[in-house]
């Protein structure tokens, strides 16, 4: 190669490089899911679509820091110190409180876009609803407070039983506390014995079903925690070994072999929280936007479900499901 073309080689990268350096760099986004990439492409369809809906496509002018949690709150720190360490754009919380909650207080400066089933308020996320204040906003399913009426749900569908159990995480312990309370509360009006159970794995959860049969418990109800989500399967199969009547939080579960899934339709909410994501991108202050409240509630009831437990559900039940699996 001749001098000549060497150095004109050398001045075309050198200006290639400052012309990529000059180029401003995409803004990033935390995603922080409790779930795992294989039970989240549903939802994360519905997030991107808000985002595109403001006007933002993934690798052509956003980035995703994607964190999955898989279950394992235990990660939950870590994970969060790094996506403050890489100074993300906006933190994306699509499903779980102690995430919203680890996220809050790990920075007061990053946005926050979460969506939870409990009460933001009385979590202290936000100040209020309509005016959230400070950095984060987002969207609530109020999971917490149809708890009382899921255990009604149940209790209808299964009357014969004097005793109902409660499973409950551990390790998202402010959304545990909340709903336990609130089915006690309920317990109490309808004359039951409610069992509260923890369990956040595989082992925990075997264990628990083995000693609410023992404890002659004759349903049980799943608090409405995503960790549960990717082990709904493992629960299915539990309840139909047993013979216990399950109730649970989301929807999806009884599209999973759940028998009764009474709450909001998580994947919905996934739009908004791309679609507030977006206008944080663009400038707006999530302390200005109203956190969403999700209102509308449906009732699932498995029939298929319900016959390999040997279940008669009740018509009266049966006419006011929103959704019924044949």
């Amino acid at each position: 190669m001749h001098r000549r073309e060497f150095v004109a080689g050398l001045v075309i990268a050198s200006a290639m490089r400052q012309a990529v350096a000059q180029q401003p760099s995409m803004p990033a986004i935390g995603y922080l899911s409790a779930r795992t990439p294989e039970d989240s492409v549903e939802l994360l369809a519905e997030f991107r679509q808000g985002l595109a809906e403001t006007g933002f496509v993934e690798g052509q002018n956003v980035a995703i820091e994607y964190r999955w949690l898989e279950g394992h709150n235990d990660r939950l720190q870590e994970m969060v110190a790094d996506l403050v360490r890489r100074r993300v754009a906006v933190i994306a919380i699509p499903n779980n409180t102690a995430s919203a909650l680890a996220a809050k207080a790990a920075t007061q400066t990053i946005p926050i876009v979460f969506n939870i089933g409990s009460d933001p308020v009385a979590m202290g996320l936000v100040a209020t609803l309509s005016h959230p204040g400070k950095n984060a906003t987002g969207v609530t399913m109020q999971q917490t407070t149809v708890t009382a009426k899921r255990l009604e749900l149940l209790h209808e569908l299964v009357p014969t039983a004097s005793s109902i159990a409660m499973l409950v995480n551990p390790g998202n312990p402010r959304l545990a506390e909340a709903e336990a309370k609130e089915a006690q509360q309920a317990a109490r009006t309808l004359g039951l014995d409610l069992l509260v159970m923890k369990a956040s794995n595989w082992n925990e959860i075997d264990a628990s079903f083995a000693a609410l049969v023992q404890q002659q418990a004759g349903a049980l109800l799943i608090n409405s925690d995503v960790c549960y989500v990717s082990r709904t399967a493992q629960i299915v199969a539990l309840a139909a070994r047993y013979a216990v009547p399950t109730s649970y939080g989301f929807l999806e579960q009884g599209a999973a072999g759940g028998l009764m899934c009474y709450g909001a339709d998580l994947a919905a909410t996934q739009y908004t929280v791309g679609v507030y994501t977006g206008r944080i991108l663009k400038g707006e202050k999530p302390g200005d936007m109203p956190v969403e409240q999700v209102t509308k509630v449906q009732l699932l009831l498995n029939m298929k479900t319900a016959k390999t437990l040997g279940l008669t559900v009740p018509l009266s039940l049966l006419g006011r499901a929103d959704k019924v699996i044949e």
